[in-house]
Formats: structure tokens, C-alpha cells, sequence
């Protein structure tokens, strides 16, 4: 089929297989030719939520910056000869086929990484295969979640915290800069997003493999949040989310103090700001995004998911002598919360209109990047032939 993209609101429902292996290809290529290396190199390196954005670009540099053996947990939908797979699903296809010519081992299991039988799934697969981990990636982001004991299903809810919040936002559906007032949430609304986004889950998994003895002694793990500055602290750090990840670093250190006699070092990583599925969903978000672009863009700064991730691996992870923020967090967005940067972008936030959006903004590069993430829109893909939707995971 000739595969064009279908775009709603802010979510593209089909992707494109020759576009998203492009895009896992152009990764690894980057990551290659960092010439990476580590005496603490990672060796069995455990992915939650591995085939988009930062958690797919965490499995890239794992396996072939440092040659790592990895096992990925993702839930993603398969094709059928109608119907493309999901963008996820097409990444990881991609980087199986990858790591299989390079020859490094890699395992992918799709299902519900709440639930306690996918639990019960890795630690099988690891048994079988891999053996202990010494690094555990937990990227996770999902708008519900499943209580594994008492199947409770919690959703999670984008509002302010203490106080109605109104600012601008860009409808990308519309092509409209207008405001948003958002009602601040209900204490029910922050504990059922706690609960979903919160540090629980990333507990449990450390829990269920040190109990399983799939830890190696010395076992670093981090979760992935964003924290954001002035601009999106409303909607961000004072809000429902903000209180999730705050959640997060409770968990971080509650993993460090009950795993201590393995050694296990938990860090929360705060990351820049980047069109995500899930960020696009945010409001302010696509505007915050196409200014901070533009911004950063100028002053060379500018950072996408596998540079970021890089970047943590080497400065941070894998770099015994890594400095942290007051709340034992890495921290890889200064590039864009220091005070220089934000003045420029908050400057262009006072300027925006409908009329003079495009010229202010980087959309262009925002735009881009959403298409990028379900295969479309990169160089030296023929786009008008014919694929097979049916890629599969080697």
C-alpha cells in the first residue's frame, strides 16, 4: 500500500515502515560515531517502554554505543494487510533487524508493562536469556493504568493544581493560537494521576527483580520526567503531572534506601522539552515547543532524543562522579531552562499572535518531528511507493 500520513488533532493514526526504520537507522548512526566507552559499561541493560522517543533512544545507545545485551517491553499493535502497525512497532522491527546484523542480542516483549504477568514474562525471558540486569530504564507514559492487585483501572488528568490556570496554546488541528483556561483538580484527580504517572510502577519493577535475583550487585536504574521553568510550570511542576513526578523522586529514593545491600543507585533523569507523543497531547506544549525550537536553534543548542540520551548515558549513568541537582536528580535541560534561554523564549511568548506565529516559531521544526515520529516525512524515503505494511519483529 502507499502509505500517507492520517492525522487527528494530535495524534497520527497510521506510520510508515521504510520512514520509522530511517529513523532507528539515522540513530544508531549518530550514536556510532560517538565512539562511546565506559569502564561501567552496561552489560544486560532492561528497557520499560522502549519503542518511541527517549525509551527507544535508550535502547540505541545501550546496544550499540556500548554493545549492551538488551530486553525491551513496549505496547504496541501489529500490522494486518489493511492496517499499518503502530510507529512502535515498526521501530522496533527495525532495530531487531539492526541489532541482528551488528550481532548483539536483543529481546522485545509487547503487552501491558503494569500488569503483573508481564512482570512475570521478563523475568522468565531474562532467566532464559540474558541473566541479571545492571541497568534499568523506565520510560513508561500511558494516560491509565491498571492496579496489578486490586485491577482498579486509574486515568490520569492534565490540570492545574490549587488555582484555574489560563494561558495561550497552538491547536495544531487548526492552525490556532488562542487561550486555554484549565479548572484545577479535584484531590481524587491528583491521586488518580499519581497513581498512574507516579513512581509505583518503577518500584514494583525493581521490587519483583531483586526478589527474582535479576539485579546484578551495583545495578543502576533511572525514570525519565521533564520539569520544565516559568512557562510551562502551570501546567507542568504545579500541576497534577508536576505532582506524579514528584512522586518520582520519592520512589527514587525509597528504591536506593530498600535496595541498598545490592548497591542499586536510582536516579530520576529530567530531559529537554521534545515533540513526543505524549507531549503533543499537553496544552502549551506545541507552542512552548516551536518557541524554545526556534530559540535554541539559534543558538546552537538544540538537542533531539538520541543526543539527550547520549549525553545522560555518558556525563551522568555511566560517570561515577556525576553531579546532581538539590533533589538527586541528573539533570540533562539546562540547554533550555538556564536563565538566558528562557528570557529569549519568554520574550517571544509576550510577542506570539495568530498573526505573527510562523514567523516567531520554529512549527516548521515542531511539525517535523511529530511526522518523524510515525515514519513520515524523512529524506531519501520514496513516500509515494508501494510497502508492505507487514514488517515484523526479527
Amino acid at each position: 500500500m502507499v502509505i500517507k500520513p492520517k492525522v487527528r488533532g494530535f495524534i497520527c493514526t497510521n506510520a510508515h515502515p521504510v520512514g520509522c526504520a530511517k529513523n532507528v537507522s539515522e540513530q544508531i548512526e549518530y550514536v556510532q560515531k560517538q565512539n562511546l566507552s565506559s569502564t561501567d559499561a552496561p552489560k544486560n541493560v532492561l528497557v520499560l517502554g522502549c519503542s518511541t522517543g527517549y525509551g527507544l533512544a535508550s535502547r540505541i545507545t545501550a546496544s550499540f554505543g556500548y554493545g549492551a545485551k538488551t530486553l525491551g517491553v513496549c505496547f504496541e499493535k501489529a500490522p494486518t494487510e489493511r492496517k499499518t502497525g503502530t510507529a512502535g512497532w515498526y521501530n522496533t522491527a527495525a532495530f531487531h533487524a539492526e541489532a541482528k546484523a551488528a550481532g548483539i542480542e536483543a529481546h522485545t516483549l509487547n503487552g501491558d508493562a503494569f500488569s503483573n504477568d508481564m512482570k512475570a514474562q521478563v523475568i522468565a525471558k531474562l532467566k532464559e536469556t540474558m541473566g541479571k540486569v545492571d541497568l534499568v530504564v523506565y520510560s513508561l507514559a500511558s494516560p491509565r493504568r491498571t492496579d496489578p492487585v486490586t485491577g482498579e483501572v486509574y486515568k490520569s488528568t492534565l490540570k492545574p493544581v490549587g488555582q484555574a490556570y489560563t494561558t495561550k496554546t497552538y491547536d495544531t488541528d487548526k492552525d490556532l493560537i488562542h487561550d486555554v483556561s484549565l479548572e484545577p483538580a479535584s484531590q481524587e484527580e491528583i491521586d488518580n494521576t499519581i497513581k498512574v504517572m507516579g513512581g509505583e510502577d518503577w518500584e514494583l519493577w525493581i521490587k519483583a527483580l531483586a526478589e527474582a535475583d535479576l539485579l546484578a550487585d551495583g545495578a543502576k536504574t533511572t525514570a525519565y520526567t521533564y520539569i520544565g521553568k516559568k512557562l510551562t510550570w502551570p501546567i507542568y511542576g504545579a500541576a497534577t503531572i508536576g505532582k506524579a513526578k514528584e512522586d518520582l523522586d520519592r520512589a527514587a529514593t525509597t528504591i536506593n534506601t530498600d535496595f541498598s545491600a545490592l548497591n542499586i543507585d536510582a536516579h530520576v533523569s529530567s530531559l529537554k522539552a521534545l515533540v513526543t507523543q505524549a507531549s503533543s497531547a499537553i496544552p502549551v506544549m506545541p507552542l512552548y515547543i516551536s518557541l524554545i525550537y526556534k530559540v535554541m536553534k539559534e543558538e546552537g543548542t538544540h538537542e533531539g532524543c538520541i543526543e539527550q540520551i547520549v549525553g545522560l548515558f555518558d556525563e551522568c549513568l555511566l560517570n561515577n562522579d556525576a553531579a546532581t541537582d538539590e533533589t538527586n536528580r541528573f539533570r540533562m535541560d539546562g540547554k533550555e531552562t538556564n536563565d538566558a534561554t528562557q528570557a529569549k523564549i519568554e520574550a517571544l511568548w509576550g510577542q506570539v499572535t495568530q498573526a505573527n506565529f510562523h514567523d516567531l516559531s520554529d512549527y516548521a521544526g515542531y511539525n517535523a518531528d511529530f511526522l518523524n515520529l510515525f515514519g513520515f516525512g524523512f529524506t531519501g524515503v520514496d513516500y509515494e511507493a508501494d510497502v508492505d505494511p507487514m514488517a515484523d519483529w526479527v
